[in-house]
């Protein structure tokens, strides 16, 4: 890819809240509520680890060490998208995220853990 010059197109993620669209891209802080994100996608994924999550660090292509693989995962665009949803919608409503690319082995499986620990539709 280096050598054709073809770069990965960035995973973005959208959650429609109160009729008005927000954008979430892979490790993208500059939401104005990414502090209180940042919390509740912490708190999930202890929850989520809690019940069994183990997260699959063979998704992550980054030559870093093994925790750093695990901070990545969990900023994958859909995390902050569904953690912003969780936050900002009543409990009990349907969190719809869009994604401009398909979601990894290791988010599929935290999203579902994530949808029982809240008790959310998936």
């Amino acid at each position: 890819m280096r050598e054709r010059h073809i770069k990965k197109e960035l995973g973005v993620s959208w959650i429609q809240v109160r009729n008005e669209t927000h954008v979430f891209a892979s490790e993208d802080n500059r939401h104005p509520l990414i502090d209180e994100i940042c919390r509740k996608l912490a708190q999930l994924i202890y929850q989520i680890k809690l019940i069994g999550y183990k997260p699959d660090i063979a998704s992550v292509w980054h030559d870093v060490e093994d925790e750093q693989r695990e901070e990545y995962l969990s900023y994958h665009s859909e995390n902050p998208a569904v953690a912003f949803g969780l936050i900002s919608t009543p409990h009990g409503d349907t969190i719809h995220v869009i994604k401009n690319l398909r979601v990894c082995n290791d988010c599929h499986t935290a999203l579902k853990l994530i949808s029982n620990v809240t008790e959310r539709e998936r």
